[in-house]
């Protein structure tokens, strides 16, 4: 099999679920939110939206069944990208760097053209990414940015990268709601999750972002697991 390089600043993490969830499940301080960042909110009905376009994705694939069983911590994973988001756009800031959309469109048209065409990269996405079609772009723009900012400063591994996360992930204060776990600012990560990232921290950082080994966009989900009580995951919260 014609093997394409791997992604290597990708210190970001992902994936699902739906169905309503109380607001109650909400933190005591913060009503109705999964986390705090910087002092902007992230909703859970954000979340859950998340977490609903991807299960939907899901139930529309031949493969649905194992697709779902095999990611039993998508909640968690959602809300773990989302704030990292928040925490790479501050480090961004902080050293001056940016990602136009033209850079982000150039970047998807490429990941089209290596997996094949539009429809195979949807497929892509979703099995080895836990990414509903309307994440891609997300996605794109974070791996973009990620590469830029490790250009900017001079990281050549994801561990050249983790001081100006931790930094921007202190700065922002990040408060989670108890029922997700907590916020680990030291290692940009829930505490209670393995962010798959971590133990590649020495990898090389490699020019081309996005792609797995076949092309497929990669969002570093941690290892299947059947975890019945994700809170983000209808199935759990009844």
């Amino acid at each position: 099999m014609h093997r394409r390089r791997r992604t290597a600043l990708s210190v970001s993490v992902v994936l699902l679920a739906a169905g309503p969830f109380l607001a109650a499940c909400g933190g005591t301080a913060h009503p109705g939110a999964a986390a705090v960042v910087g002092g902007e909110r992230i909703e859970v009905s954000a979340l859950q939206a998340e977490v609903k376009d991807v299960r939907t994705a899901q139930q529309g694939s031949p493969q649905s069944a194992q697709l779902i069983k095999d990611s039993g911590q998508l909640g968690k994973v959602k809300l773990s990208n989302m704030i990292f988001d928040r925490v790479l756009a501050r480090a961004a800031e902080q050293s001056g760097v940016s990602v136009s959309r033209k850079e982000t469109q150039d970047a998807r048209a490429a990941m089209v053209q290596q997996a094949g065409g539009e429809d195979q990269l949807r497929e892509q996405a979703l099995t080895n990414g836990g990414l509903a079609p309307d994440q891609i772009d997300t996605y794109v723009r974070r791996q973009v940015l990620e590469q830029k900012l490790a250009a900017k400063i001079g990281a050549r591994t994801q561990q050249d990268l983790l001081p100006v996360l931790v930094k921007a992930s202190k700065d922002l204060h990040v408060d989670v709601n108890p029922r997700y776990g907590s916020w680990n600012a030291s290692q940009i990560q829930l505490a209670d999750y393995q962010a798959p990232w971590i133990a590649k921290a020495k990898q090389p950082a490699a020019p081309q972002a996005g792609t797995d080994q076949q092309g497929a966009p990669q969002d570093q989900q941690g290892a299947p697991q059947d975890q019945q009580d994700d809170p983000g995951d209808s199935a759990a919260t009844g």
